[in-house]
């Protein structure tokens, strides 16, 4: 499953209902109609099958670059994205189910390198504790702080992520605490993880967790929602022979 953004508004209008009642008869009518030709053009009209391939082609992203969090070998023969919000419960249970047995059983054997991208857009908090992220990377501890904010979550928009406990967070890591809280009280990294959630929506993400599995830069397969681990396995096997 995944957590999606909701953007459709259904409106409802009360008023005529006596004239659409009247009109149901002629729209069976014609429906049916509609639906008797293109019984007999079935055997007319060539069946083009939709190709699995086709799909993860037309998909575009950012390529990799320095600016993005990664783990493995870079020149590894396989790529995984990432894009996840720290309050998204799913994102939460793909970590500790999915992702932790993958980045041993994959990234760390150099056959795959991992990259997370942040898609933070189920509030206040998920910006936040994405800019946090951020901060404890100015301090090599990039992820470290994202792996416990994952293992610790609490409800969205709860105060989980507040301010004083990722400084909290911060202090029990072992980071430095007058620069964490420094970087973090000035939003030093907030256009930076807006950025990374206006492009994320842009390449199509709608929900979270979401990866993409790449091969020689382009989408080969995607994982959407938190699969289980076997499942992901299969797939970036898949993509390495």
């Amino acid at each position: 499953m995944e957590e999606n953004i909701e953007n459709i508004n259904v409106q409802k209008d009360s008023a005529g209902k006596a004239n659409n009642i009247k009109m149901i008869a002629g729209a069976i009518l014609i429906a049916g109609v509609i639906i008797a030709g293109a019984i007999l053009l079935k055997g007319k009209t060539p069946v083009n099958p939709t190709n699995p391939e086709d799909k993860v082609a037309i998909i575009q992203i950012d390529p990799v670059t320095a600016s993005d969090h990664t783990q493995g070998d870079p020149n590894a023969k396989v790529t995984m994205i990432e894009y996840a919000d720290f309050q998204c419960p799913f994102c939460g249970k793909f970590f500790v189910e999915t992702t932790q047995p993958i980045i041993e059983k994959y990234v760390k054997t150099g056959k795959v390198q991992f990259v997370y991208r942040d898609f933070a857009f189920l509030g206040p908090e998920s910006l936040k504790s994405a800019e946090a992220t951020w901060c404890a990377g100015d301090q090599n501890k990039y992820w470290e702080f994202h792996d416990y904010l994952f293992t610790h979550q609490n409800g969205e928009n709860k105060g989980s992520f507040s301010d004083t406990n990722l400084k909290t967070f911060a202090k029990g890591l072992g980071l430095d605490q007058t620069t964490f809280d420094q970087c973090l009280d000035s939003g030093k990294y907030t256009q930076a993880v807006t950025d990374s959630t206006t492009r994320a929506g842009k390449a199509g993400i709608q929900g979270t967790p979401k990866s993409l599995i790449l091969k020689k830069g382009k989408v080969v397969d995607t994982v959407d929602g938190a699969l289980d681990l076997l499942t992901v396995s299969a797939k970036l096997d898949a993509a390495l022979k």
